[in-house]
Protein backbone atom coordinates (compact mmCIF):
# COMPACT_ATOMS: atom_id res chain seq x y z
CA UNK A 1 0.00 0.00 0.00
CA UNK A 2 1.24 3.49 -0.82
CA UNK A 3 2.60 5.29 2.22
CA UNK A 4 0.37 8.30 1.60
CA UNK A 5 -2.72 6.08 1.92
CA UNK A 6 -1.50 4.89 5.29
CA UNK A 7 -1.45 8.54 6.38
CA UNK A 8 -5.11 8.93 5.40
CA UNK A 9 -6.04 5.74 7.24
CA UNK A 10 -4.01 6.74 10.31
CA UNK A 11 -5.89 10.03 10.55
CA UNK A 12 -9.20 8.22 10.33
CA UNK A 13 -7.95 5.72 12.90
CA UNK A 14 -7.01 8.25 15.59
CA UNK A 15 -10.24 10.19 15.08
CA UNK A 16 -12.32 7.17 16.09
CA UNK A 17 -12.50 5.75 12.59
CA UNK A 18 -14.54 8.49 10.94
CA UNK A 19 -14.12 12.07 9.73
CA UNK A 20 -16.28 14.40 7.71
CA UNK A 21 -14.91 14.80 4.20
CA UNK A 22 -14.02 18.44 4.72
CA UNK A 23 -12.36 17.64 8.06
CA UNK A 24 -10.20 14.97 6.45
CA UNK A 25 -9.07 17.25 3.61
CA UNK A 26 -8.21 20.04 6.03
CA UNK A 27 -6.36 17.72 8.45
CA UNK A 28 -4.38 16.21 5.59
CA UNK A 29 -3.45 19.70 4.46
CA UNK A 30 -2.34 20.72 7.94
CA UNK A 31 -0.42 17.46 8.27
CA UNK A 32 1.59 18.19 5.12
CA UNK A 33 2.65 21.54 6.59
CA UNK A 34 4.69 19.52 9.10
CA UNK A 35 6.41 17.34 6.51
CA UNK A 36 9.93 18.66 6.04
CA UNK A 37 10.88 16.91 2.82
CA UNK A 38 8.51 15.60 0.16
CA UNK A 39 4.89 16.17 1.08
CA UNK A 40 2.48 13.25 0.95
CA UNK A 41 -0.11 15.37 -0.85
CA UNK A 42 -0.24 18.65 -2.73
CA UNK A 43 -3.27 20.95 -2.66
CA UNK A 44 -5.05 23.54 -4.77
CA UNK A 45 -7.35 26.43 -3.81
CA UNK A 46 -10.72 24.86 -4.57
CA UNK A 47 -14.41 25.54 -3.92
CA UNK A 48 -14.13 24.99 -0.16
CA UNK A 49 -10.46 25.86 0.25
CA UNK A 50 -7.44 23.52 0.21
CA UNK A 51 -8.20 20.34 -1.70
CA UNK A 52 -6.14 17.37 -2.88
CA UNK A 53 -7.41 15.54 -5.95
CA UNK A 54 -4.89 12.78 -5.26
CA UNK A 55 -6.19 12.22 -1.72
CA UNK A 56 -9.73 12.04 -3.03
CA UNK A 57 -8.68 9.50 -5.66
CA UNK A 58 -6.85 7.45 -3.01
CA UNK A 59 -9.98 7.35 -0.89
CA UNK A 60 -11.99 6.12 -3.87
CA UNK A 61 -9.45 3.34 -4.38
CA UNK A 62 -9.54 2.40 -0.69
CA UNK A 63 -13.33 2.30 -0.91
CA UNK A 64 -13.11 -0.02 -3.91
CA UNK A 65 -11.20 -2.51 -1.76
CA UNK A 66 -13.51 -2.15 1.22
CA UNK A 67 -10.92 -0.49 3.44
CA UNK A 68 -13.05 2.64 3.82
CA UNK A 69 -16.67 3.49 3.22
CA UNK A 70 -18.39 6.80 2.61
CA UNK A 71 -21.70 8.52 3.00
CA UNK A 72 -22.71 11.96 1.79
CA UNK A 73 -20.67 13.76 4.45
CA UNK A 74 -18.03 11.38 5.84
CA UNK A 75 -15.32 8.79 5.28
CA UNK A 76 -15.10 5.80 7.62
CA UNK A 77 -12.29 3.28 8.15
CA UNK A 78 -13.62 -0.25 7.91
CA UNK A 79 -10.68 -2.56 8.62
CA UNK A 80 -8.92 -3.26 11.93
CA UNK A 81 -5.31 -2.72 10.84
CA UNK A 82 -3.24 -0.30 12.93
CA UNK A 83 -1.77 1.88 10.18
CA UNK A 84 -0.39 4.39 12.66
CA UNK A 85 2.27 1.86 13.66
CA UNK A 86 3.40 1.69 10.03
CA UNK A 87 4.30 5.38 9.84
CA UNK A 88 7.67 7.00 10.52
CA UNK A 89 8.32 8.18 14.04
CA UNK A 90 7.87 11.82 13.00
CA UNK A 91 4.60 11.27 11.14
CA UNK A 92 3.23 9.10 13.91
CA UNK A 93 3.93 11.85 16.45
CA UNK A 94 2.33 14.52 14.26
CA UNK A 95 -0.88 12.54 13.87
CA UNK A 96 -0.91 11.77 17.58
CA UNK A 97 -0.56 15.48 18.30
CA UNK A 98 -3.37 16.22 15.85
CA UNK A 99 -5.70 14.04 17.86
CA UNK A 100 -5.04 16.24 20.90
CA UNK A 101 -5.09 19.59 19.08
CA UNK A 102 -8.01 19.07 16.72
CA UNK A 103 -10.21 16.50 18.45
CA UNK A 104 -12.98 19.03 19.11
CA UNK A 105 -12.68 20.95 15.84
CA UNK A 106 -15.65 20.86 13.49
CA UNK A 107 -15.45 21.19 9.72
CA UNK A 108 -16.34 24.87 10.11
CA UNK A 109 -13.55 25.33 12.66
CA UNK A 110 -10.99 23.75 10.33
CA UNK A 111 -12.18 25.74 7.31
CA UNK A 112 -11.84 28.97 9.26
CA UNK A 113 -8.43 28.00 10.61
CA UNK A 114 -6.99 27.10 7.21
CA UNK A 115 -8.50 30.15 5.50
CA UNK A 116 -6.96 32.50 8.03
CA UNK A 117 -3.61 30.75 8.30
CA UNK A 118 -3.15 29.94 4.60
CA UNK A 119 -5.14 32.56 2.65
CA UNK A 120 -3.90 31.53 -0.81
CA UNK A 121 -5.94 28.35 -0.57
CA UNK A 122 -9.18 30.28 -0.07
CA UNK A 123 -8.94 32.49 -3.19
CA UNK A 124 -11.45 30.32 -5.10
CA UNK A 125 -13.69 29.52 -2.16
CA UNK A 126 -17.41 29.95 -2.68
CA UNK A 127 -17.94 30.33 1.08
CA UNK A 128 -15.04 32.61 2.06
CA UNK A 129 -17.33 35.42 3.17
CA UNK A 130 -18.73 33.13 5.86
CA UNK A 131 -15.33 32.70 7.52
CA UNK A 132 -13.30 35.82 6.76
CA UNK A 133 -13.76 39.45 7.72
CA UNK A 134 -14.19 42.17 5.11
CA UNK A 135 -10.54 43.12 5.48
CA UNK A 136 -9.40 39.50 5.15
CA UNK A 137 -11.53 39.07 2.03
CA UNK A 138 -9.94 42.15 0.49
CA UNK A 139 -6.52 40.81 1.46
CA UNK A 140 -7.12 37.72 -0.68
CA UNK A 141 -6.44 39.88 -3.72
CA UNK A 142 -2.80 39.88 -2.64
CA UNK A 143 -2.76 36.14 -3.38
CA UNK A 144 -4.56 36.30 -6.73
CA UNK A 145 -2.94 36.92 -10.07
CA UNK A 146 -4.39 39.85 -11.97
CA UNK A 147 -1.87 39.81 -14.80
CA UNK A 148 -3.73 40.47 -18.03
CA UNK A 149 -1.07 41.07 -20.66
CA UNK A 150 -1.59 38.69 -23.56
CA UNK A 151 0.69 35.66 -23.30
CA UNK A 152 0.77 32.28 -25.02
CA UNK A 153 2.13 29.83 -22.45
CA UNK A 154 3.18 26.22 -22.81
CA UNK A 155 3.43 23.70 -19.97
CA UNK A 156 4.31 20.02 -19.55
CA UNK A 157 3.14 17.81 -16.72
CA UNK A 158 6.02 15.32 -16.59
CA UNK A 159 7.39 14.86 -13.07
CA UNK A 160 4.85 16.98 -11.19
CA UNK A 161 1.55 16.32 -9.44
CA UNK A 162 -1.80 17.46 -10.78
CA UNK A 163 -2.04 19.96 -7.93
CA UNK A 164 1.41 21.47 -8.61
CA UNK A 165 0.50 21.72 -12.28
CA UNK A 166 -2.83 23.43 -11.55
CA UNK A 167 -1.20 25.87 -9.15
CA UNK A 168 1.12 26.93 -11.98
CA UNK A 169 -1.92 27.70 -14.11
CA UNK A 170 -3.59 29.64 -11.29
CA UNK A 171 -0.51 31.68 -10.42
CA UNK A 172 -0.08 32.69 -14.05
CA UNK A 173 -3.78 33.62 -14.36
CA UNK A 174 -4.29 31.23 -17.26
CA UNK A 175 -7.86 31.27 -18.53
CA UNK A 176 -7.84 28.47 -21.11
CA UNK A 177 -5.85 25.25 -21.19
CA UNK A 178 -5.39 23.84 -24.69
CA UNK A 179 -4.57 20.15 -24.59
CA UNK A 180 -2.53 19.53 -27.76
CA UNK A 181 -2.01 15.78 -27.33
CA UNK A 182 -3.29 13.59 -30.15
CA UNK A 183 -4.73 11.20 -27.56
CA UNK A 184 -5.55 12.86 -24.23
CA UNK A 185 -4.86 9.75 -22.17
CA UNK A 186 -2.27 9.34 -19.44
CA UNK A 187 -1.09 6.69 -17.00
CA UNK A 188 -0.33 9.57 -14.63
CA UNK A 189 -3.22 10.39 -12.30
CA UNK A 190 -5.20 13.50 -13.19
CA UNK A 191 -4.00 14.00 -16.75
CA UNK A 192 -6.45 12.00 -18.83
CA UNK A 193 -8.95 14.19 -20.62
CA UNK A 194 -11.98 13.88 -18.33
CA UNK A 195 -9.90 14.18 -15.13
CA UNK A 196 -8.00 17.22 -16.35
CA UNK A 197 -11.12 18.89 -17.75
CA UNK A 198 -13.04 18.43 -14.48
CA UNK A 199 -10.14 19.74 -12.40
CA UNK A 200 -9.72 22.81 -14.60
CA UNK A 201 -13.43 23.59 -14.73
CA UNK A 202 -13.59 23.43 -10.92
CA UNK A 203 -10.96 26.17 -10.83
CA UNK A 204 -12.57 28.41 -13.43
CA UNK A 205 -10.15 27.41 -16.20
CA UNK A 206 -11.63 26.39 -19.55
CA UNK A 207 -10.29 23.16 -21.03
CA UNK A 208 -10.10 22.65 -24.80
CA UNK A 209 -8.75 19.55 -26.55
CA UNK A 210 -7.21 20.15 -30.00
CA UNK A 211 -6.03 16.70 -31.14
CA UNK A 212 -5.44 17.82 -34.75
CA UNK A 213 -2.10 19.40 -33.76
CA UNK A 214 -0.85 16.36 -31.85
CA UNK A 215 1.55 13.58 -32.84
CA UNK A 216 0.45 9.96 -33.12
CA UNK A 217 1.80 7.96 -30.17
CA UNK A 218 3.21 5.31 -32.52
CA UNK A 219 5.67 7.88 -33.83
CA UNK A 220 7.05 8.49 -30.34
CA UNK A 221 8.05 4.94 -29.43
CA UNK A 222 11.78 4.96 -30.26
CA UNK A 223 12.89 8.37 -29.03
CA UNK A 224 16.15 7.94 -27.12
CA UNK A 225 18.31 10.94 -27.98
CA UNK A 226 17.71 14.59 -28.78
CA UNK A 227 18.57 13.78 -32.39
CA UNK A 228 15.66 11.33 -32.45
CA UNK A 229 13.34 14.06 -31.23
CA UNK A 230 14.73 16.57 -33.73
CA UNK A 231 14.04 14.20 -36.63
CA UNK A 232 10.49 13.65 -35.42
CA UNK A 233 9.86 17.36 -35.10
CA UNK A 234 11.24 18.10 -38.58
CA UNK A 235 8.66 15.69 -39.95
CA UNK A 236 6.01 17.28 -37.70
CA UNK A 237 6.80 20.76 -39.01
CA UNK A 238 6.88 19.67 -42.64
CA UNK A 239 3.65 17.70 -42.48
CA UNK A 240 1.28 18.27 -39.55
CA UNK A 241 1.94 21.96 -39.03
CA UNK A 242 1.46 22.73 -42.71
CA UNK A 243 -1.89 20.90 -42.67
CA UNK A 244 -3.27 22.26 -39.39
CA UNK A 245 -3.37 26.01 -40.03
CA UNK A 246 -7.06 26.07 -39.13
CA UNK A 247 -6.36 24.59 -35.69
CA UNK A 248 -3.43 26.94 -35.16
CA UNK A 249 -5.71 29.85 -36.03
CA UNK A 250 -8.20 28.53 -33.48
CA UNK A 251 -5.45 28.73 -30.84
CA UNK A 252 -4.60 32.28 -31.88
CA UNK A 253 -8.27 33.30 -31.66
CA UNK A 254 -8.55 31.73 -28.20
CA UNK A 255 -5.52 33.78 -27.19
CA UNK A 256 -7.00 37.02 -28.52
CA UNK A 257 -10.31 36.35 -26.77
CA UNK A 258 -8.95 35.17 -23.42
CA UNK A 259 -5.54 36.87 -23.23
CA UNK A 260 -3.75 34.12 -21.29
CA UNK A 261 -3.88 30.55 -22.55
CA UNK A 262 -1.54 27.57 -22.26
CA UNK A 263 -0.70 24.72 -24.62
CA UNK A 264 -0.11 21.51 -22.71
CA UNK A 265 1.48 18.15 -23.38
CA UNK A 266 3.54 15.63 -21.37
CA UNK A 267 7.26 16.40 -21.62
CA UNK A 268 8.84 18.77 -19.13
CA UNK A 269 11.74 19.52 -21.48
CA UNK A 270 10.39 21.91 -24.09
CA UNK A 271 13.04 20.70 -26.57
CA UNK A 272 11.51 17.22 -26.44
CA UNK A 273 7.91 18.28 -26.98
CA UNK A 274 6.02 19.25 -30.11
CA UNK A 275 4.34 22.12 -28.25
CA UNK A 276 7.53 24.15 -28.79
CA UNK A 277 7.16 23.96 -32.55
CA UNK A 278 3.40 24.35 -32.44
CA UNK A 279 3.63 27.49 -30.30
CA UNK A 280 6.29 28.92 -32.61
CA UNK A 281 4.04 28.22 -35.61
CA UNK A 282 1.23 30.14 -33.89
CA UNK A 283 3.57 33.09 -33.28
CA UNK A 284 4.25 33.20 -37.02
CA UNK A 285 0.58 33.53 -37.94
CA UNK A 286 -0.64 36.87 -39.20
CA UNK A 287 -1.95 38.92 -36.29
CA UNK A 288 0.25 37.43 -33.58
CA UNK A 289 1.94 40.27 -31.69
CA UNK A 290 2.13 38.82 -28.20
CA UNK A 291 4.53 37.08 -25.84
CA UNK A 292 5.40 33.37 -25.80
CA UNK A 293 6.46 31.83 -22.49
CA UNK A 294 7.36 28.23 -21.64
CA UNK A 295 6.53 27.35 -18.03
Amino acid sequence: MYYRRKIILSLLQVFDGELEKIQLQKLLFLFTRFQKNKKAFDFVPYKFGCFSFQANADLSTLKKYGIVSENEKSWRKEDEINYLNELTKEDKKTIGDFKIIYSNKTSDDLIKLTYKRYPYYSINSSVAEKYLSKEELEDLNNYRSFEDDVVLFTIGYEGITLETYLNKLIKNNIKVLCDVRKNALSMKYGFSKSQLKNACNGLGIEYVHIPEVGIDSEHRQELKTQSDYDLLFEEYKNNNLKKSIESQTKILNLLKENKRIALTCFESDICQCHRKHLSEAVTNLKGFKYKLEHL
